[in-house]
C-alpha cells in the first residue's frame, strides 16, 4: 500500500499509466454476440471493433451506421438475429485518485470492471461504494443506469461524467443535475447521444460504511437500520446476499445466466396504487409489498406482482431452454440451451399476466437490442 497525496492508496493506477492493448495482443474476435453477454444470448455482429482508451471509443463512433457499446454485458438482450450495425467492446482500464481533504475523487475509466472498484475502494478504506458489491459490468454503465442496491446508488457518490457527445462531436463533462438521475434512469439511457468515457466518484475516507438503510442487509449484518458497519463487513454480506440470489456471475450457476433483474419495480400513481391494494385483497394475496416514492406515489415490489401473478421462482415454458431464476424472481435465465426469441416470449408472458392480474404493467430494465418485447 502506498500514499498518494495524503490518501492509502491498494490496487488502483492511472488511466496513463494502464497497458493499453496493441491490435496483434488483442484476442480474437468472437463473432457471435452471445460470447459477450452475461445471459450468453445473441447473434452476429454486422461488425465487431475492440476501444481500449478514449479515442479508441470516439474513433468507433464516428459512423453513421448503427452502434452498440458492450463492456460487461450485463444489462442488454440481444436478438438471436444479432445486431445489424458496429459493436463495439469497451476495454478502458484505470483509476486515477485524488485527495480532497477528508475524501477521495476517482475517475474511472468506463471499462473498468465495476466490482472490482468497489474491491478497491473498501480495501483502501473509502466508504460509499460497498452496498454495491458483486453488480456485474463495467464503471461506464452505473450512471446510465444508475445503479443502486442495498438502500444505496451511485448518484449519491458520482460527481462528475465526462461523455463523448456525438452531436457535437465533442467530449463534455457532465454534473450530477445534468445526468438527469432518476430510478433505474438517467440521461444518458434515454438516447444514444452521449457514450461514457469516464466517472468521477467522491468517497469519504472511514473505514466505516455509509449507514445501512436496508432491512435484509442490516438482518445479514446484525446491526440497526442506520448503523454502519466495517467496510470489509458490507462488502463480505452483499456479496453473500447477492450469491444466494444467483446475481454473482459463476460459470457453474445457470441462474446466474441472466440479465441481473429483468423487470424495473413499477412506480404507481395513489389511484393505481389503490386499486392494486383493492385487487389484491380481494385475491386474498395479501398487501401488496411496497414502499413511499417521491410525490406522493408508490413504489412496488415487481417480484411480489410476478408470483402472485402465477410465475414462481423457476417457472419455465415447456420446450423451452429458458426460466425463470430458481433463486430471484425477477431474473429471466438461459439455461444454457436457450435464445432470446425464448426469453423475450417469457418476459411477455409474465408482462401480460401481470398486467390480466393486477392492471400494472411492467417494463424491461435492460437495454434490448435489434429486439423488443
Amino acid at each position: 500500500m502506498k500514499s498518494v497525496s495524503g490518501c492509502s492508496v491498494a490496487g488502483v493506477a492511472s488511466p496513463r499509466s494502464t497497458k493499453v492493448e496493441q491490435p496483434s495482443e488483442r484476442p480474437p474476435l468472437i463473432e457471435r454476440l452471445a460470447s459477450y453477454t452475461t445471459l450468453r444470448l445473441g447473434g452476429p455482429a454486422a461488425g465487431l471493433m475492440v476501444a481500449s482508451d478514449e479515442q479508441e471509443i470516439i474513433a468507433a463512433l464516428r459512423t453513421d451506421e448503427p452502434v452498440l457499446l458492450l463492456a460487461g454485458g450485463s444489462n442488454v438482450v440481444v436478438s438471436d438475429d444479432g445486431f445489424p450495425g458496429r459493436v463495439v467492446l469497451l476495454r478502458s482500464r484505470g483509476i486515477a485518485v485524488r485527495c480532497d481533504g477528508d475524501r477521495v475523487r476517482l475517475r474511472v475509466a468506463a471499462g473498468e470492471p465495476w466490482d472490482q472498484v468497489v474491491q478497491a475502494a473498501v480495501e483502501a478504506g473509502w466508504s460509499g461504494v460497498e452496498s454495491l458489491s458483486g453488480i456485474p459490468g463495467s464503471a461506464g454503465a452505473t450512471p446510465i443506469q444508475n445503479v443502486d442496491a442495498y438502500g444505496h446508488g451511485v448518484a449519491e457518490t458520482i460527481v462528475e461524467v465526462r461523455a463523448y457527445d456525438r452531436t457535437t462531436d465533442r467530449i463534455v463533462s457532465l454534473t450530477p443535475q445534468q445526468c438527469g438521475f432518476g430510478y433505474r434512469t438517467s440521461v444518458f439511457r434515454q438516447n444514444d447521444r452521449f457514450a461514457v468515457l469516464t466517472v468521477d466518484f467522491s468517497l469519504p475516507l472511514s473505514p466505516l460504511s455509509s449507514p445501512i438503510r436496508y432491512a435484509e442487509l442490516a438482518r445479514a449484518l446484525g446491526v440497526q437500520l442506520g448503523a454502519r458497519a466495517p467496510l470489509e463487513a458490507v462488502r463480505a454480506a452483499v456479496l453473500s446476499l447477492r450469491t444466494g440470489k444467483g446475481m454473482v456471475l459463476d460459470a457453474s450457476d445457470p441462474d446466474t445466466y441472466s440479465a441481473g433483474s429483468f423487470f424495473i419495480n413499477p412506480v404507481i400513481d395513489p389511484v393505481a396504487y389503490a386499486r392494486l391494494r383493492k385487487i389484491a385483497i380481494g385475491a386474498n394475496v395479501g398487501e401488496p409489498a411496497a414502499w413511499p416514492g417521491a410525490d406522493g406515489r408508490t413504489k412496488v415490489s415487481a417480484a411480489w406482482l410476478i408470483e402472485r401473478a402465477g410465475f414462481p421462482k423457476g417457472y419455465t415454458c415447456p420446450g423451452t431452454g429458458v426460466a425463470i431464476s430458481t433463486k430471484h424472481t425477477l431474473a429471466l435465465t438461459n439455461r444454457g440451451t436457450g435464445s432470446t426469441s425464448e426469453l423475450l416470449a417469457l418476459a411477455r408472458k409474465i408482462r401480460d399476466g401481470v398486467a390480466e392480474r393486477f392492471g400494472v404493467v411492467l417494463h424491461a430494465e435492460p437495454v434490448l437490442a435489434n429486439c423488443a418485447i
